[in-house]
């Protein structure tokens, strides 16, 4: 067996594989109130501390895309919604801005995972979606 071992070091050179860095699972979930809340991954890779703003889009190019797009901004403007903290958590009132998307958050969980793109020669975040049947209560 020695002499195996021996020969696997010799036609064999491992590297030590870094795991990235395990802030989180990156996504936001809507609520059954309309509420947006983020993980703690997403508010770290988000960068939101208290004072943001978020301003939400749609694909208007492709009404297939059911993701979302989104800006994290330190202005506020009509077109983005204040970012507020619960506790260590951070929420948006989403209701109004779901309900005239139709999207249908009482009977279905919506969870979008983030993931940061380029666009127009900055950085924002896709919110790819799933869903999922909400559990009955009891």
């Amino acid at each position: 067996m020695y002499y195996g071992v021996k020969f696997l070091r010799l036609i064999m050179k491992l590297q030590k594989i870094k795991p990235p860095d395990n802030s989180g699972i990156l996504k936001v979930t809507i609520h059954a109130s309309g509420k947006l809340g983020f993980s703690i991954g997403a508010i770290r890779a988000m960068k939101i501390i208290g004072n943001e703003f978020i301003q939400i889009a749609i694909n208007s190019e492709d009404e297939t895309d059911q993701n979302l797009y989104a800006f994290i901004t330190k202005e506020a403007d009509e077109n983005t919604l204040k970012i507020n903290k619960a506790g260590n958590y951070y929420y948006v009132n989403t209701k109004a801005l779901f309900d005239k998307l139709e999207i249908d958050y009482r009977k279905k969980k919506i969870i979008f995972d983030i993931v940061e793109i380029e666009y127009e020669g900055g950085n924002i975040f896709k919110l790819i979606r799933r869903e999922k049947d909400r559990k009955k209560s009891k």
